[in-house]
């Protein structure tokens, strides 16, 4: 088979390699559908730690093909990946905390991912979408289910005023997930298919800047969402909160990156400042919403390239109109 495997900082290269087999508790799926992720991006880079050489790809879907012992899967169901498999008994484990699991081993970050033609996974790691779903939206559900963990964290409430920072994939999903709590939405990115794309997606409004936004809702929102993941949302996202308010930061900037906050603001106006990361326990919530259609995920589908176009489109910047990249083994 083919895979995009990641050598060393900057060593992407589309590969011939093994296709792989199940062990007991395995499965084999042949991927429909795996989604580039700025995280992707950051591995390329040396940005965000990971375990070459592998094979790269964290949000993927596809038809179980091979079942190792003692997997009552049947062949030809169609699965999500959750790609993070934590140790499961250590104290961050057991207190309910697996996203901060410092054992987690990560599929297409530690272990070999989604983008290649097969790909394996621990069967208790596979969430079953329905058959007749269409086989591009299961790539959708990791992406949804990080965005998930951060709505938990900041917990909207009907009535309440969110902003969010960012029109890529997970500030598109944040804006259907809050309007979905009853909030009023506005989002903020600079380009303008994606500020139109977050008003058809439910955004009450939308704003091209920081300023626009703080012109528009002076006395500031209840709960700002940053999944822009750069220096300048992050830096003015508690600027943007009402008194009392919080912000959840879903961005990731590279490993190192530094911000200035002004404590005696966030003291001052009691804002909370959170970070979410990965997606505990959300998993299966996000396939149940994708699967019903309470998500639309269709309309973040910005192109849709083969598998030897993949490793040139990981190692460039993401195109300004770009949302959600899936690449088609």
């Amino acid at each position: 088979m083919q895979a995009i495997r990641l050598y060393g900082i900057g060593d992407l290269r589309l590969t011939d390699y093994e296709t792989p087999t199940p062990k007991a508790g395995d499965i084999v799926i042949r991927v429909e559908a795996a989604g580039i992720c700025g995280t992707d991006r950051h591995l390329v880079k040396g940005e965000f730690p990971c375990a070459p050489p592998v094979t790269l790809g964290h949000e993927f879907s596809g038809i179980i093909t091979a079942v190792g012992a003692g997997v009552d899967l049947p062949l030809g169901t169609r699965v999500a990946c959750d790609p993070n498999c934590p140790c499961g008994i250590c104290a961050l484990c057991r207190a309910g905390k697996p996203n901060l699991c410092p054992q987690n081993r990560a599929i297409g970050i530690h272990e070999d991912g989604g983008f290649a033609t097969f790909a394996k996974l621990p069967a208790h790691r596979a969430h079953v979408l329905p058959a007749t779903l269409n086989p591009l939206h299961g790539a959708f559900c990791e992406p949804l289910a990080c965005t998930l963990h951060g709505l938990d964290l900041g917990a909207p409430k009907a009535g309440e005023r969110v902003i969010v920072l960012g029109g890529g994939v997970i500030g598109q999903l944040a804006v259907q997930l809050a309007k979905l709590a009853g909030a009023e939405v506005m989002l903020v990115t600079r380009q303008a298919t994606k500020r139109r794309l977050a008003e058809d997606m439910g955004a009450s409004l939308s704003a091209a800047t920081l300023a626009e936004a703080q012109a528009l809702w002076p006395q500031g929102a209840d709960l700002v969402l940053e999944c822009a993941g750069v220096r300048e949302t992050l830096t003015h996202a508690p600027a943007l909160c009402a008194a009392g308010g919080r912000v959840v930061i879903l961005g990731v900037l590279p490993q190192g990156a530094k911000i200035e906050i002004e404590p005696f603001d966030l003291l001052f106006r009691e804002i909370s400042l959170l970070y979410s990361f990965l997606n505990p326990f959300t998993q299966a919530r996000a396939a149940q919403l994708i699967a019903s259609g309470t998500v639309q995920v269709a309309k973040l589908i910005t192109r849709q390239i083969p598998l030897d176009r993949a490793a040139q489109a990981i190692s460039q910047p993401p195109l300004p109109d770009d949302v959600k990249v899936l690449i088609l083994p």
